[in-house]
């Protein structure tokens, strides 16, 4: 038993104390943090646009579709296809070695990546949620004068963010476990410091189960933080 405490305690040093790699760490977790924030971002408001647009197209009546709206329909539903429908590395592989192929701002780059692939799917819940709302409620904006927009933004969207807001927490909690794979562009992430740490010290364990227990405590306390949220938002109904 002491053997083994020993020799644990050699390889706890070794991965976290020697050459204070714990800032590895620390380095790793602020980066994975920044990303997924920007990326979330960028994903709602991409998303939410998307979704506008794909809504508007369905709830107007055929006969009174423009060129425009069915262009901009047609260019929202590639997108959500394309994104959907392909790995998220291959994306982040295309966008930063061919579209952004002259730039070598990895972190700019993981962000537009992750942000455009979450606003595909963010774009098809907010639409879910837009669609979900009584359709009484665009009539009863309009009928006091509200223009479409001022409508769909202070009325509709609104309301269909309360019926959303637990899938959009659990793409928040996806994104932030998938920005693990920015290893593959060099980016120096949580998993990245655990790649470095055990390629240092020839023992990945200890670096491998100390990174998953911290995605573990960040998703706990996301979770915890949206399910607040969550009791928060239903209290202002009553």
């Amino acid at each position: 038993m002491q053997e083994f405490i020993s020799a644990f305690g050699a390889k706890f040093y070794s991965a976290f104390i020697d050459g204070n790699r714990w800032q590895l760490y620390l380095g790793g977790i602020w980066v994975t943090i920044k990303l997924t924030a920007f990326a979330m971002l960028i994903g709602c408001v991409l998303g939410v646009l998307v979704a506008s647009v794909r809504a508007t197209y369905d709830l107007t009546e055929q006969n009174r579709r423009g060129f425009l709206l069915r262009l901009l329909n047609g260019a929202a539903k590639f997108y959500i296809t394309v994104i959907r429908g392909t790995p998220l590395v291959v994306q982040l592989l295309i966008i930063y070695f061919v579209i952004f192929s002259n730039t070598r701002n990895q972190m700019a780059v993981a962000v537009i990546a992750f942000g455009v692939n979450s606003g595909a799917y963010v774009a098809e819940m907010v639409r879910g949620g837009i669609m979900s709302v009584d359709k009484g409620q665009m009539e009863a904006g309009r009928s006091l004068g509200l223009s479409y927009g001022t409508t769909m933004r202070l009325i509709i969207i609104p309301q269909a963010v309360k019926t959303i807001l637990p899938a959009l927490g659990n793409e928040f909690i996806a994104l932030l476990k998938e920005t693990s794979i920015v290893t593959v562009i060099g980016l120096r992430d949580l998993t990245k410091a655990a790649m470095l740490v055990g390629a240092k010290t020839y023992d990945y364990f200890l670096p491998y189960i100390a990174i998953a227990l911290i995605y573990l405590l960040m998703v706990i306390i996301l979770t915890w933080l949206l399910g607040k949220l969550e009791r928060r938002l239903r209290s202002s109904e009553r």
